[in-house]
């Protein structure tokens, strides 16, 4: 359920771990109930070394486990 005094993501450094084992990190320029878009990213992939994205990314919030505020 959607909770008007959790602190809201927009124009914020985050890091998005997925349910893959992955992670993304950057700033969110979208949330929204069903998807999160961010710019600035950096994939962060499992034995390899961080890599740089680039244009936007759209994350489905299915794929995600957890958020954390940078």
């Amino acid at each position: 359920m959607f909770n008007r005094n959790r602190p809201t993501m927009l124009n914020r450094a985050i890091l998005v771990n997925l349910t893959s084992g992955n992670a993304i990190s950057g700033v969110c320029t979208y949330e929204g109930r069903e998807a999160l878009v961010l710019r600035g990213v950096t994939v962060h992939e499992i034995d390899s070394e961080a890599a740089a994205a680039d244009g936007e990314i759209l994350i489905d919030r299915i794929n995600v486990d957890f958020i954390q505020l940078l």
